[in-house]
């Protein structure tokens, strides 16, 4: 596993070969923090945040990678696999971010229907 440094030089240099056009209006940039953090439907300990895009009226946009969670999750990845990882989980919050610019809220849709999935809803069976 990348020590927080490493981790921090990869998820700048992944960035960094990203369109200058998913920058835009991300003024708060990319950054990493050396926690984890449990989404907040987690049953067991089980269900780690890797990122989070936030849009706030003080602070604007950003995203946000927590290192910890990669390590809880990850730890025992190849280097080259944990920078697939990485630069995954940025695609992702990158689209939030899009998305947001946009005006739409598919990607909020999707990884809705993952927690429905996770927490064993059916639409259908609970009617």
């Amino acid at each position: 596993m990348f020590s927080l440094e490493e981790f921090e030089a990869a998820a700048l240099e992944i960035t960094n070969t990203f369109p200058e056009d998913f920058f835009r209006e991300l003024n708060g940039g990319v950054m990493v923090r050396s926690g984890s953090r449990l989404h907040p439907a987690a049953r067991d300990h089980d269900l780690f945040v890797m990122g989070e895009y936030h849009r706030d009226r003080y602070l604007g946009r950003f995203i946000v990678l927590y290192y910890g969670s990669f390590a809880q999750c990850y730890g025992y990845y190849s280097d080259e696999d944990l920078r697939a990882q990485i630069r995954r989980v940025l695609l992702h919050e990158f689209r939030h971010h899009l998305e947001s610019l946009a005006g739409e809220r598919d990607l909020e849709i999707e990884d809705a229907a993952e927690i429905s999935r996770y927490l064993g809803y059916c639409p259908l069976r609970d009617q």
